[in-house]
């Protein structure tokens, strides 16, 4: 008799026809599955079918009313999603041929992988016994590993009746939900489809929050101080900000209870005359810049799960939580450099010591130069010791956190690189000494030249030029000068503020004003960029 497996994707039965070669025998490749003397593997495309209201208890659209609700069938029935309608007929027709008489699930390990392969095997009406095929990674020792281990159709069965709940849940949800709300807005005549779901709902409601407040938005004056000193090493440039500022105290003078203000800020000043007050008081003066850092300790971050490494990547270069998924998926199904990225989990199981010593060697022994020595390292040093903030069981669900595999990649893209060495320089970093590093002291003073001279004082003749370049004022090509001084107004938009940075003439004489007020291009400005009014 033969064993069926079923994956969740073509892509990972391939993989497990590659893995299982050379302990199965050569597989002969068919359109919809691959086959030896003793296995069958085949593959859905995601969710085949949907569970729909049996005929009998469905309530037709016409009577969509607060009557007839809730809408709570006895049982569910089954329904073949209809672009993979063919595929799951070849599945079917595989679990009755007569020389099988076993099956392994082969979908993603995970709950959502769990449900398609029970729902298929339901409509199959299969009565076979059932194993399941766990896979924390997509390597192939991996792959032959879990097939040396294949768990039991009990041990799954509760994931099973989770996953099975929450599809349920999600269609009562839907369908009372939709119709109630259709039937409210209905009542004064009409037909008025109003959809809700688990997820769509409250992501629209988000939505919506977030317009009212843009809606709400007024826009108001603000003022900043700028100023730049000349030292010896050249341009200093250093912006105000109130040292005793606190956001709590700030924001005390909304009232008890009112929602705080998130404009406010240490740096901003609320009133010109406060503003023209604060350069007025340091015009002309001589400044004494010191820069102190205190040393301290800090724990190094926990290995990721997805929602922190979707987080880190767009932190660090701007990639959507959608972008970083599809990357890492990339990573885990065709390169098999990341193990199964959608995870919850932050820790590793307590026997996985072992493997991570391998990993590092792995690193160690590598053609990545920014990262081989420092794995070379932590082997050397002995970092790599059972931590119980690292290692925990308890901390482990259906997946460990995202680490590198035993396999090394080849041929990745930029933005797979990229997450892959996040992953990789946190995974080597959590295993330092302690996990933490020190924040090193520096203390840096610097003597600031004398203020500019007053308006009216500017050079002229040769000197102009050059004069002009010492304080900032003219770019390397005059002819397409670079505005030094800026309109701090809030609310204006990019467009402009890029089109302010690239000529140092506003488009009114009134934005002129406010854009070179107490702004060191408007006291020596040339003829280009004077005011007109």
């Amino acid at each position: 008799m033969k064993t069926l497996v079923i994956a969740e994707k073509p892509s990972v039965a391939q993989d497990i026809v590659r893995a299982i070669t050379p302990i199965a025998g050569k597989f002969e490749k068919h359109d919809e599955h691959f086959e030896s003397d003793e296995w069958l593997v085949t593959s859905a495309v995601g969710h085949l079918l949907e569970i729909q209201a049996p005929e009998e208890f469905d309530v037709k659209r016409g009577k969509w009313s607060f009557a007839n609700l809730p809408v709570i069938p006895p049982y569910f029935d089954l329904k073949p999603i209809d672009k993979t309608k063919t595929r799951l007929n070849a599945i079917v027709k595989l679990a009755k041929r007569k020389d099988v008489g076993a099956l392994v699930n082969a979908c993603d390990a995970g709950r959502e992988g769990e449900l398609i392969f029970r729902l298929i095997q339901q409509y199959a009406n299969s009565k076979h016994p059932v194993k399941r095929l766990w896979l924390q990674s997509m390597t192939p020792a991996a792959i032959r590993d879990g097939f040396g281990s294949l768990r039991t159709e009990q041990q799954m069965q509760g994931l099973a009746d989770a996953a099975r709940s929450r599809s349920e849940a999600d269609w009562m949800v839907g369908i009372n939900g939709t119709r109630a709300m259709t039937a409210f807005n209905s009542r004064d005549g009409g037909f008025f489809l109003t959809t809700v779901g688990r997820v769509q709902t409250p992501t629209l409601s988000v939505v919506v929050e977030r317009e009212e407040k843009i809606r709400k938005f007024i826009s108001r004056d603000y003022w900043e101080v700028h100023a730049t000193f000349l030292a010896e090493a050249g341009e200093y440039n250093a912006k105000w900000f109130d040292p005793k500022w606190k956001k709590a105290a700030a924001n005390a003078i909304n009232g008890e209870g009112a929602e705080p203000d998130a404009e406010l800020k240490a740096d901003r000043v609320w009133s010109e005359r406060e503003a023209m007050a604060i350069a007025e008081a340091v015009r002309g003066k001589t400044a004494t810049v010191t820069e102190e850092s205190k040393p301290t300790t800090q724990a190094t971050g926990l290995l990721f799960d997805l929602t922190s490494l979707q987080r880190e990547a767009n932190g660090k270069f701007g990639f959507s939580a959608k972008t970083t998924l599809s990357i890492a998926q990339s990573l885990y199904e065709r390169h098999k450099a990341l193990t199964y990225p959608r995870t919850d989990s932050r820790a590793l199981p307590e026997d996985y010591l072992p493997v991570v010593k391998q990993t590092f060697e792995m690193l160690a022994d590598s053609n990545m130069k920014h990262l081989a020595p420092h794995a070379a390292t932590a082997l050397k040093g002995g970092y790599i010791k059972p931590n119980k903030r690292i290692f925990d069981n308890a901390k482990v669900s259906d997946h460990f956190a995202i680490i590198p595999t035993l396999q090394q990649p080849h041929g990745l893209s930029e933005a797979e690189q990229k997450l892959y060495d996040l992953v990789v320089r946190r995974f080597m970093a959590v295993f330092f000494p302690s996990a933490e590093y020190l924040v090193t002291t520096r203390i840096t003073t610097v003597a600031a030249a004398p203020g500019r001279p007053k308006q009216g004082t500017a050079p002229s003749g040769a000197a102009k030029h050059t004069q002009w370049q010492a304080w900032g004022l003219l770019p390397a090509t005059a002819s397409r000068p670079r505005a030094r001084c800026w309109s701090n107004r809030a609310g204006w938009p990019s467009t402009a503020r890029k089109r302010r940075m690239r000529w140092p003439m506003p488009r009114t004489a009134t934005r002129a004003k406010a854009w070179c007020r107490s702004s060191p291009a408007r006291w020596y400005a040339p003829k280009w960029s004077r005011p007109r009014a």
